[in-house]
């Protein structure tokens, strides 16, 4: 098939309309009309020949030959735009659409409270943040990066370590009274322990204790499982049981006295917090400027 001028364009219409999430949006981004970006993207499923869209009334998704087609020259358009960005002298200025993936303990422990800053910092971006509980698919979902907790899976992706955060064991007051603190990490088999549910496997997150390279696994029951960092804090702030949390989230908590660490002398457990990227020559300011933003809120609380 013969290139020309036309089948960039219709690329470069396809990777706005993914990273947008509709016409309408990516008209707005390329100053088109809908019924331009719809005949855009029509020529290039001519050109291609096959369907590269699945469009609906409510949703715009790509078929199994589009997202392999985005994911294979999204990041080669994101190149040509830092290279122009560089060949125009402004390669430093700090602007543009930034979408974030991240978990929701990142962005309610963390970025929640000092995202502001970063706002004002930088004016001329606009941050979208999308909490989502699974990584999915970074690149083809129109993500610039992604700010999680726990160790990457294996992938093309760039894995920057930003933070280990300490995991504590604690509970209210209120629920020692009633119940009685346990003495031991064995006697967590007779208290109540709130779960916390890993996506990635659908199960309860095993609970463990770690002191030097000591690892002692702890058989902890509960009837109560959760999914949210805090609907967490919630219930074991009510006295509804024992819970594993990061320190990040309970600093204050435990220096007002409403909540108690139970195992101090068992100080060594971490959870790791990633920032996550496509592999790319050049990065965009506005990428850059964020993930510094972020390693100096993680030393921040480290201080």
């Amino acid at each position: 098939m013969a290139f020309d001028g036309r089948l960039l364009s219709g690329v470069g219409v396809l990777a706005a309309v993914v990273e947008a999430g509709s016409f309408v949006q990516a008209g707005k981004a390329l100053g088109l009309t809908q019924s331009a970006v719809s005949r855009g993207i029509a020529r290039l499923e001519a050109q291609v020949g096959v369907r590269l869209l699945d469009r609906t009334t409510r949703s715009v998704t790509l078929t199994a030959e589009g997202r392999d087609l985005y994911e294979r020259v999204g990041p080669l358009l994101h190149e040509m735009e830092d290279a122009v960005t560089v060949a125009s002298g402004s390669a430093a200025v700090v602007r543009g659409r930034l979408r974030v993936n991240v978990d929701a303990s990142f962005a309610s422990l963390l970025l929640a409270r000092r995202v502001g800053r970063f706002l004002e910092m930088y004016p001329r971006v606009a941050l979208e943040v999308i909490t989502r509980q699974e990584l999915g698919e970074l690149v083809a979902e129109g993500f610039d990066l992604a700010v999680r907790f726990g160790e990457p899976p294996d992938s093309s992706l760039i894995a920057r370590k930003l933070m280990e955060a300490r995991i504590l064991t604690v509970a209210a007051p209120e629920y020692l009274e009633r119940f009685g603190r346990p003495k031991r990490p064995e006697d967590l088999k007779n208290h109540d322990c709130i779960q916390f549910r890993d996506p990635s496997t659908g199960r309860p997150f095993a609970w463990e204790l770690h002191r030097g390279r000591a690892v002692m696994p702890i058989e902890g029951r509960g009837r109560l499982l959760v999914n949210d960092v805090g609907t967490l804090f919630g219930a074991c702030l009510a006295g509804a049981g024992i819970a594993q949390v990061m320190e990040i989230g309970v600093r204050d908590l435990l220096r007002e006295g409403r909540l108690v660490e139970l195992f101090p002398d068992w100080p060594d457990e971490r959870f790791p917090l990633y920032a996550l990227y496509p592999s790319r020559r050049l990065s965009p300011a506005k990428l850059r400027a964020f993930l510094d933003f972020v390693g100096e809120m993680v030393r921040e609380f480290a201080t």
